[in-house]
Parts: C-alpha cells; sequence; structure tokens
C-alpha cells in the first residue's frame, strides 16, 4: 500500500463575463462525497490561459477561476477513473445550474499533487 496523497481527479477552468454579478465559489461546494470518498473542490481566480476564444473574443473580457477537483487516497491514481467519472456526472448538473453567461471546461487529470 502506497503512502496517502492528494490526486488530482478532474481540473478546468470557469468563466464568466466581468460585468455579471456571480461568484462561483458562493455557488458551489467546496467537497462533494461522491463513492463514498472526500472531494475536495479548489477554485482560484486565474488569469486566462489563453488570449482569444475559438470566436475572436479576447479571453480578457471574461474572469476566470480554475477548478481542480482533488481527492486524498492512497489509490493508484490510474484506478481512479471511475471516481472521476462519477464525480463529473455530479457536478455536471451544479455546473449546469450557473447562469447562462457562464462557461465551463473540465478534463479528467488523475496526476498526484
Amino acid at each position: 500500500m502506497s503512502e496517502r496523497a492528494g490526486v488530482r481527479l478532474l481540473q478546468g477552468y470557469l468563466w464568466l463575463p466581468w460585468e455579471l454579478d456571480y461568484d462561483p465559489r458562493a455557488h458551489l461546494p467546496e467537497a462533494l462525497i461522491v463513492q463514498g470518498q472526500t472531494v475536495h473542490l479548489l477554485l482560484d481566480p486565474v488569469d486566462p490561459p489563453f488570449a482569444f476564444f475559438d470566436d475572436g473574443t479576447p479571453a480578457a473580457s471574461q474572469r476566470f477561476y480554475q477548478l481542480t477537483a482533488l481527492a486524498i487516497t492512497d489509490e493508484d491514481p490510474r484506478a481512479l477513473h471511475p471516481l472521476a467519472a462519477a464525480l463529473a456526472a455530479e457536478l455536471g448538473p451544479l455546473l449546469e445550474a450557473t447562469p447562462e453567461n457562464v462557461g465551463w471546461l473540465l478534463l479528467e487529470d488523475l496526476r498526484r499533487v
């Protein structure tokens, strides 16, 4: 058995117009229980990770947050795909319930931090 460590399950971004009065940190939980495992949701303001959106809109016109889903476990990260998939299924409705102008992208990561 290996030592307990943090493992990233999902990593991505949320973005919204600067003028939108919405703070995703106040509307998303700090943790979820998924398959009996506590998963911490870290949401940090960051600079835009790219200059323009695909449609040419400057990324600087949006506020960006980095979203990291983290579990503390002794399991091999490669064995955590089912947990990441279950988390994505639970997190999806919460993200879909954000205001219309909030965009988001999450990808499976499965790396120790």
